[in-house]
């Protein structure tokens, strides 16, 4: 997937790849190319397909991840 560099998805998919790096990083440990490749993935499964509700982390429907 690929998104138009400077958009909200762009930003956040960025993101997401170097948080993974930092916890590979910190854990001193794994190879970060599986979550960096994963992360558009996980940005859209994130934000189009799980139900979650921020403003109730206890609700009983909820998706978990």
């Amino acid at each position: 997937m690929t998104a138009p560099a400077g958009t909200l998805r762009h930003k956040a998919i960025n993101t997401i790849r170097t948080l993974s790096m930092d916890a590979v990083q910190a854990a001193n440990s794994g190879h970060p190319g599986a979550p960096m490749g994963a992360a558009a993935m996980a940005y859209i499964l994130w934000t189009r397909h799980l139900r979650h509700n921020p403003a109730d982390p206890a609700w009983p429907d909820r998706d978990r991840f």
